[in-house]
């Protein structure tokens, strides 16, 4: 599969040296995305994922600690490699900006060969994380796969609860939930409770999540679906709700999911 260019967010106030760093980024081959200000700058960063941040500190509206620390507050968007850019040199700033996460740090002026070397050097070692998380989601994805490929396989084999399974594999995607498949097999909702517990060690709600998310592992797979898309398509009302599911059975949220998806087809 052909790897997409890499995309890098520049947030800094001053026009001529945002867009001095961007031409310098668009000759080497990156996608680019601007931002004005901090706040703009944690909007894009939410919106677009990027593969890495060049942010400046000192800025109007929200200063560059203000936007590393709101970024590091989701999974999603604190493990996008960031890279301060500013004029003061102290001792004290270089030290807060290395605290609050950031992973390095560029004292203007600097060339466009320095700027460049961190890069590369960033997003190095963010493909050495993803190539990491990679080995869990290639076994991961085999057993998806079979389960896709025969998605009765999803399910245990037990013959008494056949009606209960081929109910959550017809209906998985349109937002069932214990009570309708209690409905569908004629036993309440507390007696399949614990029959089902009983039988499989899982709770009827924990087999829709789990058929859920095989079907998300697909849908995930190509760039076609938003993640909300993707949640909706699942019988998700709340896309939050999908990403905390998919996070708690996969161990990453959705778009990291598909990042180190991306990263093991490369």
């Amino acid at each position: 599969m052909m790897q997409s260019p890499r995309k890098i967010l520049v947030i800094e106030d001053d026009t001529s040296s945002r867009n001095m760093y961007l031409d310098s980024l668009v000759l080497e081959g990156f996608e680019t995305i601007a931002a004005e200000n901090g706040l703009v700058g944690i909007q894009q960063a939410q919106a677009h994922l990027p593969d890495l941040i060049l942010c400046d500190i000192f800025m109007p509206v929200v200063d560059g600690y203000g936007v590393l620390d709101t970024l590091n507050q989701d999974f999603v968007t604190a493990i996008i490699p960031f890279i301060f850019i500013t004029g003061s040199g102290t001792k004290t700033d270089f030290r807060k900006g290395m605290d609050g996460g950031a992973d390095d740090y560029l004292i203007k002026p600097f060339t466009v060969e320095e700027l460049l070397n961190a890069i590369a050097i960033r997003l190095q070692r963010q493909n050495a994380i993803l190539h990491s998380y990679a080995t869990n989601v290639q076994s991961a994805l085999k057993l998806e796969e079979t389960a896709i490929a025969n998605p009765k396989s999803s399910f245990p084999n037990v013959p008494q609860l056949k009606k209960v399974f081929d109910f959550i594999e017809t209906h998985y995607h349109q937002g069932i939930s214990l009570c309708d498949v209690a409905e569908a097999v004629g036993y309440s909702p507390a007696y399949l409770t614990n029959r089902v517990g009983k039988l499989t060690g899982e709770t009827v709600n924990r087999w829709i999540v789990k058929r859920r998310m095989t079907a998300a592992c697909l849908l995930l797979q190509t760039e076609n679906q938003t993640i909300d898309q993707v949640a909706t398509s699942l019988g998700y009302q709340n896309p939050c709700h999908f990403s905390r599911q998919f996070r708690q059975h996969h161990g990453l949220p959705p778009q990291v999911w598909r990042k180190v998806y991306q990263a093991v087809e490369v």
